[in-house]
C-alpha cells in the first residue's frame, strides 16, 4: 500500500470513531488556523534556515550544521506520539531511510516533546534516525510553524487521553504545523511542505524525487 492509501485509511478510521460534535469543533478550530495565514508565513523555498542545536532522545545535542556539512537534510516536524499522523508519518521516513542516505541525505524529526517522550517514540516506532526533542518549540518558531491550541480542543486533547503539559513539559499549548522541509547543504531551503491541516502529510516519495533533483 502507498502512503497516501494509508494516510487515507487513517483518516477514515478516525472519522468513524469521532462523535459529530467532536468533529464539528475540530473542524471549526482547523478552519480558524487555515485563515490565520500562518502557513503563507512560515519558511519557504529559497529562504535560509536558522542553524541550531537540539538534544535527541538519548539526550546528545545534535548540531543541523553538522548534518548540513555531509549534505542535503531532510527535516520533518511532528506534533508529537501521540499523534497517529504523526506515527505513520514517521514509519514511513523510517521505511524510507535507505533511500535517503543512498541519495546522500540526512533525516530528522522534531517535536516539542521532552526527552523522555521523544524516547519512549523512538523506541515506540523503532526508528534510527535522529529524533530531535525543541522544547517551547524555539526551533518551529524560527520556521514561523508555532500555534497554540485554541482553549476549545483542549478538553477535546484530554479526552482522547492527550496530555500536552505532560508531554511537552509546559502548559502553553503549543504545537508546530505538520511541516517537511529539504534543505540543500549550504543551509538554504530546496522544498518545503507545510500544511496546518494535521491529516495531511509530505509523501516520502516525494521526497526523493526533490532530493535526486538537489
Amino acid at each position: 500500500m502507498s502512503f497516501a492509501t494509508d494516510l487515507a485509511t487513517l483518516t477514515q478510521n478516525m472519522q468513524q470513531q469521532i462523535p459529530t460534535e467532536i468533529k464539528e469543533t475540530m473542524m471549526s478550530a482547523m478552519a480558524d488556523l487555515m485563515n490565520s495565514g500562518l502557513g503563507d508565513r512560515a519558511l519557504g523555498i529559497g529562504d535560509g534556515i536558522p542553524r541550531f542545536s537540539l538534544p535527541n532522545a538519548l539526550g546528545e545535542v545534535v548540531n543541523i550544521q553538522d548534518l548540513l556539512n555531509h549534505g542535503p537534510v531532510i527535516i520533518c516536524f511532528y506534533r508529537g506520539g501521540w499523534c497517529p499522523y504523526c506515527n505513520l508519518e514517521l514509519h514511513a521516513l523510517e521505511q524510507t531511510l535507505p533511500q535517503f542516505k543512498a541519495l546522500g541525505a540526512n533525516l530528522v524529526a522534531i517535536s516539542p516533546q521532552t526527552p523522555d517522550h521523544t524516547l519512549s517514540t523512538v523506541e515506540k516506532q523503532q526508528l534510527s534516525f535522529e529524533v530531535l526533542s525543541d522544547r517551547g518549540n524555539q526551533v518551529a518558531r524560527q520556521f514561523g510553524l508555532v500555534f497554540t491550541v485554541p482553549e476549545i480542543l483542549r478538553p477535546i486533547y484530554q479526552q482522547f487521553g492527550i496530555d500536552l503539559p505532560a508531554a511537552n513539559g509546559d502548559v502553553s499549548f503549543e504545537l508546530p504545523v505538520a511541516a517537511t522541509y529539504v534543505v540543500k547543504a549550504d543551509g538554504t531551503i530546496a522544498h518545503g511542505f507545510v500544511n496546518v491541516d494535521y491529516t495531511q502529510r509530505q509523501d516520502p516519495q516525494e521526497i526523493l524525487a526533490v532530493l535526486k533533483k538537489v
